[in-house]
């Protein structure tokens, strides 16, 4: 059976400049290989960064798991730091799509900045046992400021979404230096060495 990829789409808003690290992405790593890492870096300057996952399941491995990705306001936060880039809400739940060819689901617009708050970003996985999605969130160097990337864990660090268990990392990027950097992989048990599940956590 073939393995499962997980997909990143990272791309900035016209105006946005150089807020989304390198430009735009569009990536899928096979499991249980991980993405490049998409650097985090939205501040006051105009625009943001568009953000979709999908995961690409070919061979049918992951038959009978859902997933989906929640994006919201942190408690008395700006709302429009966090919207869905389609319709302009400040939050919801999208479907994390599981299919047979490469396809990603909903943009969520991530423009944050110094307005009150953040964004919380949260990985929900359910109806199979044996898969998790693994997720590392780190400050992207030894000059940014972690206080940034809520609920990050050291780079070679992290979290497991898996079923009954969501992970969630608190989106906070402003003008202070630096950003954070994010990585995903699909851990799937048929398709490479078992790994330590770390407890997901939620962002603080």
């Amino acid at each position: 059976t073939a393995p499962p990829s997980i997909g990143v789409e990272w791309f900035p808003t016209p105006n946005a400049g150089e807020q989304c690290g390198d430009g735009p992405t569009s990536q899928w790593a096979t499991s249980p290989n991980w993405t490049t890492p998409i650097l985090i870096d939205t501040d006051s300057r105009a625009g943001g960064c568009q953000l979709a996952f999908g995961i690409y399941d070919p061979g049918g491995a992951l038959t009978g798991m859902t997933a989906s990705y929640t994006w919201a306001v942190s408690s008395g936060g700006d709302a429009g730091q966090c919207q869905n880039a389609a319709n302009g809400d400040n939050q919801g739940t999208f479907n994390l799509p599981i299919e047979p060819f490469q396809t990603f689901g909903s943009t969520v617009l991530d423009d944050t900045d110094n307005r009150s708050g953040y964004c919380n970003l949260t990985f929900t996985v359910s109806g199979l046992s044996g898969v998790g999605l693994d997720i590392q969130y780190y400050p992207q160097d030894d000059l940014a400021d972690a206080s940034q990337c809520r609920g990050y864990l050291p780079e070679g660090s992290y979290y497991t979404a898996y079923a009954g268990a969501p992970v969630t990392i608190g989106l906070d990027t402003d003008d202070r230096g630096g950003g954070c950097d994010l990585s995903l992989r699909i851990e799937h048990f048929g398709f490479g060495p078992v790994q330590h599940i770390t407890k997901a956590t939620s962002a603080k």
